[in-house]
């Protein structure tokens, strides 16, 4: 017999180990890019030049005004596995900066041809040390350089023709260099960023200490329409913090390629986040659209882990179901206030503008708790499902709808719909009572002041839509978008103000699942009690379901039970059986609601438009279309070419 031909076990060489290790921190050139800005902006740089020939690939230059490395420090800077930041493995806990692995430069070095130029800021000279893809760098030389660092990185791959084939062309690696430099701007405003392409300036952003000085750059990277519909957060409990800016549902995109998330400073890709923000916008935003945002959330380093992935785009909270109600309560909280009364109109809002009159700025939750005497903002009690607004305004939910169907058909039965409608017109007062209409005369003197936002009707078109003129101009209201949003929060708050009526199944259901989720959900047998579900565990891997509530009559029971119990799985929480509930409520609000071609009076139109002036999230209908729009005095003699 012929022994076998098996390789011996040895220690791979240190070229050849950092070679693998670059599979997996450089992708591209824009990979090499992220890496040593990240270096840059741990040394305390506050300014950043950027050169860039042939898409990176035969160039990328970084210099920056940071501390700079020590003489005898730089062949140690290029080794594996070496760095400033972390000595021990409890430092993993407390990570304040945005390397710390120490294995960029090595890896970066194995597969180009890498100059180091760097002076320390308490040495009279620098010192130059190079390396051509091999294990032994050169000594460092002296060499005339300012305090700080300058990396040369040619040749990308020119060792490794498999991964460079790889790459595209020109245009698309420096298309994603610059959204790299893009994403590190946004995320340090103290900081200057040049960007030169092949020898021509793209981006020369200056420091931006204030936060007019801020939109101006957001506005530079992220375009002026982002800040003309933008609103602003800041807000903070404990030990979180939320900052930045979010756009109007009615400013939306068709792909998600607008959405900058920072975590102590760190751009990340989070699946909980993008949940959250989904969650927060779903009940005013369309299918198939997404929003823009721009946020900063700040976090004890303790609460997060930032080492699960080599390329740090991803990271773990401790306390995920806490952060994920937290970001959904602030974001609702923020878009509550797309209403005439707060913000401009959804379809133009005033240009350039950056005051509190398009801004629906916060504070922290503490000043609000103080000044509406509400305590459980974001308690014990509401941190996983729903969140209890301030005294005197609708109370708020999570205020979602399933693009998923939860009915049989395509829409929800006719009976449904004809029982939960007579249910909720009896509890709602009627959009244009008497005593409404009372408070709006047909003669009204629009010259009185003050005039209300969206100002005092003055007749209807074609039966759709309203004319009112206000102090700047002419304001058209959709009038059936508008009062279906109108209906739908008055349900909405209708329906958590009243009990859940809960349903008893004449004939239980059975669920079949895993064990992990069976597990889960005898750990929340309270959360589907206090939603009108009453689900036991009747066996290792079955639930049996007695109980739901009267609304979700007509549900996918099996559907909908293993849907929530995978989002508890995932993120600790799970806004299932609220969407659920809340599409019907929309459904109704829909079927409820004023008509094209119904002929409103005066009157009912002025009603109509206080209503919207005290309705949250009135700006937009339940689908995400803007509800009014204005033209202003100036648009007007525009178009009639008056003044000139």
């Amino acid at each position: 017999m012929t022994s076998p031909n098996i390789p011996s076990i040895h220690q791979l060489p240190s070229l050849v180990a950092n070679q693998i290790a670059a599979g997996e921190v450089v992708e591209r050139p824009a990979s090499v890019v992220k890496e040593l800005l990240e270096n840059s902006l741990d040394a305390k740089a506050d300014m950043i030049d950027v050169d860039i020939e042939q898409g990176g690939i035969a160039l990328m230059r970084i210099r920056d005004n940071g501390f700079g490395i020590r003489r005898d420090e730089l062949l140690l800077a290029l080794s594996r596995h070496s760095t400033s930041k972390i000595k021990t493995l409890d430092d993993l806990d407390h990570i304040n900066s945005l390397g710390f692995r120490g294995e960029a430069l090595a890896s970066i070095a194995s597969i180009s041809r890498i100059t180091l130029n760097s002076r320390f800021y308490g040495d009279e000279i620098g010192h130059c040390i190079h390396l051509d893809g091999q294990e032994n760098p050169t000594t460092p030389t002296p060499i005339a350089h300012p305090v700080g660092t300058t990396l040369e990185i040619r040749d990308l791959f020119y060792n490794t023709p498999a991964r460079r084939k790889f790459l595209r062309t020109e245009k698309t690696e420096f298309g994603h260099i610059h959204e790299t430099i893009k994403r590190l701007a946004l995320s340090r405003f103290d900081v200057a960023f040049k960007l030169t392409n092949n020898r021509k300036t793209l981006m020369a952003l200056k420091t931006a200490p204030g936060e007019d000085e801020q939109l101006q750059r957001v506005a530079m990277l992220c375009g002026p329409e982002f800040v003309e519909h933008v609103l602003s957060i800041k807000e903070e409990s404990g030990k979180i913090k939320i900052s930045g800016w979010v756009t109007q549902p009615t400013y939306s995109r068709s792909q998600p390629d607008m959405q900058y998330f920072f975590v102590n400073g760190r751009i990340i890709r989070d699946k909980l986040i993008s949940h959250a923000v989904r969650q927060a916008y779903e009940d005013v935003l369309y299918s198939g659209r997404y929003p823009s945002y721009v946020l900063y959330l700040i976090i004890d380093p303790s609460e997060v882990d930032v080492n699960v992935h080599p390329t740090k785009n991803e990271v773990r909270f401790v306390q995920s179901g806490q952060v994920h109600s937290f970001l959904v309560h602030i974001l609702q909280n923020c878009l509550a206030q797309t209403s005439p009364r707060h913000v401009g109109p959804p379809s133009a809002p005033p240009r350039g503008s950056t005051n509190n009159k398009n801004e629906a700025k916060y504070h922290s939750i503490e000043e609000r708790t103080q000044q509406t005497g509400n305590t459980n903002i974001v308690g014990e009690k509401s941190k996983n499902f729903h969140v209890v607004a301030n005294k005197g305004t609708p109370t708020e939910q999570s205020t979602l709808h399933s693009k998923k169907n939860i009915f049989p058909h395509k829409n929800p039965s006719a009976s449904t719909i004809r029982e939960t409608t007579q249910t909720y017109k009896a509890l709602q007062p009627p959009l244009l009572s008497e005593e409404s209409l009372s408070n709006f005369p047909t003669d009204v003197n629009i010259d009185s002041s003050p005039v209300p936002p969206l100002g005092y009707a003055l007749a209807q078109l074609h039966g759709v839509y309203i004319l009112a003129e206000n102090a700047e101009g002419l304001v058209l209201v959709d009038m059936h978008a508008a009062h279906e949003r109108i209906t739908y929060e008055r349900m909405k708050s209708l329906y958590q103000k009243e009990s859940i009526t809960a349903q008893t199944l004449l004939v239980p259901v059975s669920v079949s699942v895993s064990e992990r989720e069976a597990e889960i959900a005898e750990q929340h047998v309270e959360l589907f009690n206090q939603l009108g579900f009453e689900v036991n565990r009747a066996g290792p891997e079955t639930l049996i379901v007695r109980q739901i509530p009267t609304l979700l009559i007509d549900a996918n029971v099996p559907v909908l039970v293993r849907d929530v119990l995978a989002d508890l799985l995932r993120f600790g929480v799970s806004p299932r059986l609220q969407e659920n509930i809340q599409e019907i409520l929309a459904t109704i609000a829909c079927h409820t609601s004023v008509r094209a071609n119904r002929q409103l009076s005066l009157s009912e139109m002025n009603a109509l438009l206080r209503n919207m002036e005290d309705t949250e999230r009135s700006n937009q209908c339940n689908h995400g279309r803007p509800t009014w729009t204005q033209l202003s005095l100036k648009e007007l003699d525009s178009l009639f070419l008056r003044g000139r």
